[in-house]
């Protein structure tokens, strides 16, 4: 348990292949977690269902990054139970202005309809959260942020637990120690996450199922 979390020990916990996370949005304290089986997206083996490629061609969301990152967040903590307490908003923010933490945000008709955030460290992209609020954004927001993740350079997108939203993706659990070799790895590589351009909907579909 940890009472106070200063930016630098928590990227410090990253890298290290722990993370963060409070019982409730009203529990000051923070804990960290190990999990014994970690949940990674592979970058090379997303899984885009045929109803989600339609989605994503009708144009019908509009995606961006780092425009609005405490919306994000905001958005994903705005559930009944929530593990980012007040003392995370505010480490957030700050690695957000630091360039460690970002976001990719979907909009539709001018309102924020979903997105997802994490912390970037070398090659290693930490997903904190994501969120929704109009059918499948959260789906186009993922697909979006693993094709700016491969063209970035990074190599681990880890999701620290996975989900049966996340399986059905590609998501998978790797041993603890498995993580941790990829992590370690991951950390030498130079990744750059506000390097690539956000794609249209052509090229981001052709270059994701030519290898999921």
């Amino acid at each position: 348990m940890a009472e106070r979390l200063s930016p630098e020990l928590l990227l410090s916990g990253y890298a290290q292949g722990v993370f963060p996370m409070a019982q409730s949005r009203a529990d000051p304290r923070l804990y960290w977690f190990d999990p014994e089986l970690r949940g990674i997206i592979p970058l090379d083996n997303f899984h885009i269902s045929r109803s989600l490629a339609r989605v994503i061609r009708r144009r019908t969301f509009t995606i961006s990054t780092n425009t609005a990152f405490s919306a994000v967040v905001e958005g994903c903590a705005a559930r009944e139970d929530t593990w980012i307490n007040g003392q995370l908003f505010a480490l957030y923010d700050v690695l957000h202005r630091a360039g460690f933490a970002h976001s990719l945000e979907v909009w539709q008709d001018g309102m924020l309809a979903g997105g997802v955030f994490g912390i970037a460290l070398g090659g290693a992209f930490f997903g904190e959260s994501m969120f929704s609020a109009r059918t499948n954004a959260s789906k186009v927001a993922l697909t979006y942020l693993v094709d700016r993740l491969r063209q970035a350079g990074f190599t681990l997108c880890d999701t620290q637990y996975l989900t049966p939203h996340l399986a059905s993706l590609g998501g998978i659990e790797i041993p603890r120690a498995d993580y941790r070799a990829r992590l370690a790895e991951a950390l030498t590589v130079n990744a750059d996450f506000n390097a690539p351009e956000t794609p249209s909907p052509q090229s981001i579909l052709q270059r994701m199922t030519q290898t999921s």
